[in-house]
């Protein structure tokens, strides 16, 4: 059973660093900007996009501009409108985690011809040429740092390994364009070990439509690997759940302790993840089940997506790493990519207390949303 093929353009620019004009910036707009910049995030049901938000004003007020933050609820209509409602109030940038990529073309070309320069932020927002700019991450290195855990963890080798191990596929959700980028991080990674025999995929799930989880839903992820356990795992022992996002994997992880298995034992599978939310970290850090994460450290990103407004209220040009990988639907929108890191049970101590980005009391402190 061979992983199917998807090619994405990945990379095909490079990652040298370079400078472009933005579509309303240059010497003139030094002059008269003030920085008011509208701040639009997905949800508050991910500890990430709270965090972000406050990094972002924090970044944004430390020259004195005027900010407005909002969050949509994974409600794309409320979040159509809370942006119009920024335009509307006058401000001159958006940075905006987009709930749904594909709805924001009206909106946003009312914000264009209002000369608000838009930066998409983590999530590429689609079908519309009014991006100026997205910051984001290396989201196509996500899936391959979470596929190169699972292969460590099982030690599969270049050499070769014993085998066949059983994985399942998760991916996020289908109007996230960041899933593709995850999906097919993972897949590529692993291809070669499919074809091999070495590792097999059971349900025959390969497909992103197969194996979306929408709104990145845990209860989602939950019922899915019921019914994958249920259906192909009842004389079959599951070896590992590629998994994209935190909130999955511990859905993943109630559905397979509901199956009997025991969360740190051998018999338990391996798991991957991503965002680093502190409740992960404890799963983590505890053998509860989950074994590694994706760390996104997201003060670096909304230095990024801050830094872009400042240059261009002081005249100059945002600095973007990337041309050729991130098309929306109408160009290849300038971009700036921070680089990923794996956290498993060696490191989560060294990259996450010792960098400050989470304390030991949010880990232990950390508990399930009660929406799960």
């Amino acid at each position: 059973m061979h992983l199917s093929r998807r090619r994405l353009l990945h990379g095909s620019a490079g990652m040298a660093a370079v400078t472009l004009a933005g579509c309303s910036g240059g010497e003139e707009s030094g002059s008269s900007l003030t920085g008011f910049t509208g701040i639009a995030m997905p949800t508050k049901t991910s500890d990430r996009w709270v965090i972000e938000g406050g990094f972002l004003e924090d970044q944004l007020h430390e020259p004195g501009y005027e900010t407005i933050l909002e969050y949509g609820d994974d409600d794309p209509e409320k979040q159509i409108s809370q942006i119009q409602g920024m335009v509307d109030q006058g401000v001159e940038f958006l940075i905006i985690g987009a709930i749904d990529n594909r709805s924001l073309g009206e909106v946003l070309a009312h914000a264009k011809d209002k000369g608000v320069m838009i930066i998409s932020y983590d999530r590429l927002i689609l079908d519309t040429p009014d991006v100026d700019y997205y910051a984001s991450f290396d989201n196509y290195q996500v899936g391959v740092l979470q596929a190169k855990h699972i292969l460590d963890r099982l030690g599969i080798s270049e050499d070769g390994a014993e085998g066949p191990f059983n994985v399942e596929i998760f991916s996020g959700s289908s109007d996230d364009s960041n899933s593709q980028y995850f999906f097919q991080g993972g897949l590529d990674t692993l291809e070669r070990y499919t074809y091999s025999g070495i590792i097999r995929i059971p349900s025959e799930q390969t497909e992103q439509e197969q194996t979306a989880t929408e709104r990145w839903s845990g209860p989602l992820a939950m019922e899915r690997m019921a019914g994958l356990l249920d259906e192909f795992y009842e004389d079959r022992h599951l070896d590992a759940v590629l998994s994209p996002y935190d909130g999955i994997s511990r859905g993943v992880i109630r559905a397979l302790e509901d199956f009997g298995l025991v969360p740190g034992t051998d018999e338990f599978p391996v798991i991957t993840g991503q965002d680093a939310e502190a409740l992960s970290i404890k799963f983590i850090r505890d053998d509860l089940g989950q074994t590694q994460t994706v760390f996104k450290d997201t003060r670096d990103l909304a230095a990024v997506a801050s830094g872009m407004v400042k240059s261009i209220v002081n005249g100059d040009d945002p600095e973007v790493n990337d041309l050729g990988t991130y098309n929306n639907g109408f160009k290849f929108v300038p971009s700036y990519l921070l680089e990923p890191v794996s956290i498993d049970k060696n490191n989560w101590e060294e990259e996450l207390i010792g960098s400050e980005y989470l304390t030991m009391e949010d880990i232990d402190n950390a508990v399930e949303p009660q929406d799960f």
